[in-house]
Protein backbone atom coordinates (compact mmCIF):
# COMPACT_ATOMS: atom_id res chain seq x y z
CA UNK A 1 0.00 0.00 0.00
CA UNK A 2 1.80 3.26 -1.03
CA UNK A 3 1.63 6.64 0.66
CA UNK A 4 -1.34 8.28 -1.28
CA UNK A 5 -3.30 5.28 -0.89
CA UNK A 6 -3.08 5.13 3.26
CA UNK A 7 -3.57 9.00 3.32
CA UNK A 8 -6.60 8.44 1.09
CA UNK A 9 -7.86 6.02 3.26
CA UNK A 10 -7.29 8.04 6.56
CA UNK A 11 -9.01 10.96 4.80
CA UNK A 12 -11.71 8.42 3.74
CA UNK A 13 -12.18 7.29 7.73
CA UNK A 14 -12.17 10.97 9.22
CA UNK A 15 -14.97 11.94 6.94
CA UNK A 16 -16.79 9.10 7.09
CA UNK A 17 -16.50 8.98 11.22
CA UNK A 18 -17.29 12.78 11.38
CA UNK A 19 -19.69 12.76 9.45
CA UNK A 20 -21.35 9.99 11.78
CA UNK A 21 -20.94 11.63 14.76
CA UNK A 22 -22.47 15.42 13.43
CA UNK A 23 -25.84 13.06 13.19
CA UNK A 24 -25.24 10.68 16.10
CA UNK A 25 -24.33 13.19 18.97
CA UNK A 26 -26.57 14.93 21.01
CA UNK A 27 -24.29 18.40 21.42
CA UNK A 28 -25.09 20.90 19.48
CA UNK A 29 -22.04 22.46 19.80
CA UNK A 30 -19.78 19.14 19.30
CA UNK A 31 -21.87 18.15 15.90
CA UNK A 32 -20.50 21.44 14.54
CA UNK A 33 -17.07 20.63 15.46
CA UNK A 34 -17.78 17.19 14.17
CA UNK A 35 -18.84 18.71 10.55
CA UNK A 36 -15.63 20.97 10.99
CA UNK A 37 -13.92 17.78 10.05
CA UNK A 38 -16.56 16.48 7.94
CA UNK A 39 -16.10 19.44 5.16
CA UNK A 40 -12.32 19.30 5.85
CA UNK A 41 -12.29 15.51 4.61
CA UNK A 42 -14.49 16.46 2.01
CA UNK A 43 -11.98 19.05 0.70
CA UNK A 44 -9.27 15.79 0.61
CA UNK A 45 -11.24 13.79 -1.08
CA UNK A 46 -11.80 16.67 -4.03
CA UNK A 47 -8.00 16.78 -3.98
CA UNK A 48 -7.29 13.09 -4.79
CA UNK A 49 -10.34 13.79 -7.43
CA UNK A 50 -7.91 16.21 -9.16
CA UNK A 51 -10.44 18.91 -8.41
CA UNK A 52 -8.24 21.57 -7.11
CA UNK A 53 -10.41 24.70 -7.32
CA UNK A 54 -13.69 23.00 -6.07
CA UNK A 55 -11.11 21.63 -3.12
CA UNK A 56 -10.17 25.32 -2.25
CA UNK A 57 -13.43 26.78 -2.79
CA UNK A 58 -15.15 24.19 -0.25
CA UNK A 59 -12.42 24.80 2.31
CA UNK A 60 -12.74 28.74 1.51
CA UNK A 61 -17.31 29.12 1.72
CA UNK A 62 -17.67 26.29 3.60
CA UNK A 63 -15.22 25.37 6.35
CA UNK A 64 -14.69 28.97 6.72
CA UNK A 65 -17.56 31.06 5.96
CA UNK A 66 -20.83 28.72 6.55
CA UNK A 67 -19.46 26.97 9.19
CA UNK A 68 -18.19 29.75 11.16
CA UNK A 69 -21.68 31.28 10.73
CA UNK A 70 -22.98 27.98 12.16
CA UNK A 71 -20.61 28.36 15.02
CA UNK A 72 -21.41 31.74 15.83
CA UNK A 73 -24.89 31.09 15.58
CA UNK A 74 -24.70 28.09 17.91
CA UNK A 75 -22.79 30.22 20.56
CA UNK A 76 -24.77 33.12 20.30
CA UNK A 77 -28.16 31.33 21.16
CA UNK A 78 -28.78 32.03 24.80
CA UNK A 79 -28.63 28.56 26.71
CA UNK A 80 -27.92 26.68 23.71
CA UNK A 81 -25.52 24.24 26.22
CA UNK A 82 -28.13 23.31 28.38
CA UNK A 83 -30.07 21.80 25.12
CA UNK A 84 -29.89 18.24 24.69
CA UNK A 85 -31.26 17.37 21.03
CA UNK A 86 -33.21 13.87 21.27
CA UNK A 87 -33.07 11.15 18.52
CA UNK A 88 -35.98 9.28 19.36
CA UNK A 89 -37.93 9.09 16.27
CA UNK A 90 -40.35 6.34 14.95
CA UNK A 91 -38.83 6.08 11.46
CA UNK A 92 -35.50 5.11 12.63
CA UNK A 93 -36.10 1.27 11.42
CA UNK A 94 -37.48 2.74 8.09
CA UNK A 95 -34.99 4.99 7.35
CA UNK A 96 -32.27 2.35 8.13
CA UNK A 97 -34.07 -0.18 5.76
CA UNK A 98 -34.15 2.51 2.93
CA UNK A 99 -29.99 3.62 3.56
CA UNK A 100 -29.15 -0.79 3.65
CA UNK A 101 -31.27 -1.00 0.03
CA UNK A 102 -29.41 1.89 -1.00
CA UNK A 103 -26.27 0.62 -0.13
CA UNK A 104 -27.04 -2.87 -1.77
CA UNK A 105 -28.03 -1.32 -4.97
CA UNK A 106 -24.79 1.03 -5.19
CA UNK A 107 -22.61 -2.14 -4.61
CA UNK A 108 -24.03 -3.79 -7.10
CA UNK A 109 -23.95 -0.77 -9.13
CA UNK A 110 -20.13 -0.52 -8.66
CA UNK A 111 -19.23 -4.20 -8.68
CA UNK A 112 -20.99 -5.15 -12.44
CA UNK A 113 -19.64 -2.09 -13.95
CA UNK A 114 -16.79 -2.38 -16.63
CA UNK A 115 -14.09 -0.24 -15.15
CA UNK A 116 -11.31 0.92 -18.31
CA UNK A 117 -8.21 0.88 -16.33
CA UNK A 118 -6.23 3.04 -19.20
CA UNK A 119 -3.09 5.39 -17.85
CA UNK A 120 -4.50 8.91 -18.22
CA UNK A 121 -2.45 12.06 -18.84
CA UNK A 122 -1.30 13.70 -16.23
CA UNK A 123 -4.09 16.32 -15.22
CA UNK A 124 -4.27 20.20 -15.97
CA UNK A 125 -4.94 22.55 -12.98
CA UNK A 126 -8.56 24.06 -13.05
CA UNK A 127 -7.33 27.11 -11.29
CA UNK A 128 -6.42 29.14 -14.19
CA UNK A 129 -8.75 28.58 -16.54
CA UNK A 130 -12.03 28.94 -14.29
CA UNK A 131 -9.85 32.23 -12.95
CA UNK A 132 -9.97 33.20 -16.89
CA UNK A 133 -13.08 32.57 -17.25
CA UNK A 134 -14.23 34.41 -14.46
CA UNK A 135 -12.18 37.55 -14.65
CA UNK A 136 -12.98 37.54 -18.03
CA UNK A 137 -15.64 35.67 -19.84
CA UNK A 138 -18.24 35.74 -17.14
CA UNK A 139 -17.26 39.00 -14.98
CA UNK A 140 -20.70 40.66 -15.51
CA UNK A 141 -22.79 37.84 -14.26
CA UNK A 142 -19.94 37.20 -11.50
CA UNK A 143 -19.96 41.03 -10.42
CA UNK A 144 -24.20 40.98 -10.42
CA UNK A 145 -24.20 37.63 -8.20
CA UNK A 146 -21.76 39.15 -5.65
CA UNK A 147 -24.03 42.74 -5.82
CA UNK A 148 -27.35 40.04 -5.17
CA UNK A 149 -25.23 38.81 -2.43
CA UNK A 150 -24.11 42.33 -0.37
CA UNK A 151 -27.83 42.94 -0.43
CA UNK A 152 -29.29 39.78 0.73
CA UNK A 153 -26.31 40.69 3.64
CA UNK A 154 -27.23 44.04 4.27
CA UNK A 155 -31.36 42.97 4.08
CA UNK A 156 -30.72 40.28 6.97
CA UNK A 157 -28.51 42.92 9.21
CA UNK A 158 -31.40 45.35 9.03
CA UNK A 159 -33.79 43.06 9.86
CA UNK A 160 -32.07 41.44 12.74
CA UNK A 161 -31.71 44.73 14.16
CA UNK A 162 -34.30 45.96 16.89
CA UNK A 163 -36.32 48.75 16.18
CA UNK A 164 -35.69 51.53 18.33
CA UNK A 165 -39.19 52.70 18.71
Amino acid sequence: MSFSDLTFFLIVALTIGSALYVVTSQRLVYSAMALFFTLLGLAGLYVFLMADFIAGTQVIIYVGGILVLLVFGIMLTHRISDIRLSHTSMQRGVGGVVVLLIFVGLYRMITSAPWYLEAAPAPESTVKIIGTLLMIDYLLPFEVASVLLLAALIGAAMLSRKSES
